[in-house]
């Protein structure tokens, strides 16, 4: 696979709405309570000696091979560069290259303009990825390093991960809201379909008879993709620019250029405070120690 990327671009600018909601949970220490108020999800101390569930994305990306990371934090990110590295470029972080992206809120706004807008504002700061492949992933979920290495493998210029809805281990009522990825019989992408009907969502299967979600995890050709980023239109629901806009437009224009990469396993996710005990229960069972070396 001589034409495997090196570039990962990590989202975690986001505002972080649901984590700062109230809980009724009596498992979390007054630190944790604390941390899911003012920190960005990704640096929450879920681990070993409080460290952020980030690190383990990070150490995930380095299995599978990834060795510039661009991590994409709030004007407010300071706490990210305590962690990663004090300089705005090429920091070291056992053998990563970390450099920081920061996703300024547009005057007239109280909150981020979306996923597409975190990216745009990345590649405009390293113009470089724009002539390049890139992965794109969050700062909050747990890929497997499996999964990460399948994004660098990817032959298409664009590509996801597929995820096998039943594999993720949320509660149904969590899962259904997921959108559903709609691929052909080749896996390629041909739509997103947002909060289908029930009864609709059997004739989004794969030939396998599976349902296929997102959970933002994708591969980009930076110089195809880059206008659709720039020109990402604002979700009417959300107040957002959101990269599935932005893939769905770019399909539009050149069909069967995104491919789902079918993958059923779990994928350990902080949205809200309750998440919190589940993703310290996967660590401590999965991660035991981060062996860098």
């Amino acid at each position: 696979m001589k034409d495997m990327h090196d570039n990962l671009i990590i989202l975690a600018g986001g505002a972080s709405s649901r984590m700062k909601k109230p809980t009724q949970s009596a498992s979390l220490t007054e630190e944790e309570i604390n941390q899911a108020n003012e920190r960005s999800k990704g640096l929450i101390g879920v681990g070993p000696n409080g460290r952020p569930l980030l690190d383990y994305v990070l150490y995930n990306a380095r299995k599978a091979g990834y060795k510039n990371i661009y991590i994409v934090i709030s004007e407010k990110g300071g706490l990210f560069k305590e962690f990663y590295g004090n300089n705005t470029r090429d920091n070291d972080f056992h053998g990563l290259n970390i450099s920081f992206a920061v996703q300024y809120i547009p005057e007239g706004r109280e909150k981020p303009y979306g996923t597409a807008d975190a990216l745009f504002q990345a590649v405009e700061q390293y113009p470089e990825l724009n002539r390049q492949a890139y992965s794109v992933c969050n700062s909050d979920n747990l890929y497997s390093a499996e999964a990460l290495l399948e994004l660098r493998k990817a032959e298409a210029p664009n590509a996801f991960i597929a995820y096998d809805r039943d594999s993720l281990e949320f509660p149904h009522e969590r899962v259904s809201r997921f959108a559903v990825a709609h691929m052909d019989n080749d896996n390629a992408l041909l739509n997103i379909v947002e909060k289908p009907a029930v009864d609709d969502i059997p004739k989004y299967a794969d030939e396998n008879g599976k349902i296929r979600v997102s959970m933002n995890a994708f591969k980009f050709n930076g110089k195809v993709f880059y206008p659709y980023l720039k020109n990402c239109p604002v979700h009417p629901e959300r107040n957002e620019k959101e990269l599935p806009t932005a893939l769905l437009n770019m399909i539009s224009d050149f069909p069967g250029t995104a491919i789902g990469i079918p993958f059923a396993e779990h994928v350990p996710d902080l949205t809200a405070k309750d998440d919190i005990v589940d993703v310290k229960k996967y660590l401590e069972k999965h991660f035991p120690v981060l062996d860098w070396e």
